[in-house]
């Protein structure tokens, strides 16, 4: 159990804060799918891959005081950013993780939209498939979102670029 709540706070440490709650959640899910050992089960929903579990691991760090989650109102919809406290860090180093080094891939998805962090997740949820049929369904399940072609052939250079690396 600790274990998992670990690699979350090695993966908040890593990237020094997150800045909503769908690209924290499309985040952990393309590093999982990548091969880096989150445990976290994914299903797919409205915004692609979602684990009610990681929400409910990142309430359960929140409460712990681990993780600050600070609510921004922006209008029409609300904001969170997660930052680790000190007590989060003090945890860290008594609770070790067994995350391998992913710090240039946290940054590398950090710095990518929610939007497209949203594309390239649904993607490779649909990664069994053959090209053209992960493509038609990224059409299909994302049809309101309107995913150009370009768009496509981005998110396929990242994902070969995110496993390369």
């Amino acid at each position: 159990m600790l274990l998992n709540h670990a690699r979350l706070m090695r993966f908040f440490v890593d990237a020094h804060d997150i800045t909503g709650r769908k690209k924290l959640q499309k985040m952990i899910y393309i590093l999982k799918k990548i091969n880096i050992p989150f445990n976290e089960k994914f299903a797919f929903h409205f915004y692609g891959p979602y684990s009610e579990e990681l929400t409910l691991r990142v309430e359960e760090l929140c409460n712990l005081g681990f993780i600050a989650e600070e609510k921004q109102d922006k209008g029409h919809y609300f904001q969170y950013q997660y930052t680790v406290t000190d007590a989060g860090k003090a945890f860290l180093e008594q609770a070790p993780d067994d995350l391998p080094l992913c710090h240039e891939k946290v940054q590398l998805l950090k710095e990518q939209s929610s939007r497209f962090l949203e594309l390239v997740a649904t993607m490779l949820f649909f990664e069994e498939l053959p090209r053209e049929q992960v493509e038609e369904k990224v059409h299909q399940v994302k049809a309101s979102v309107n995913y150009s072609d370009e768009d496509l052939t981005e998110a396929w250079e990242f994902i070969n670029k995110l496993k390369l690396n």
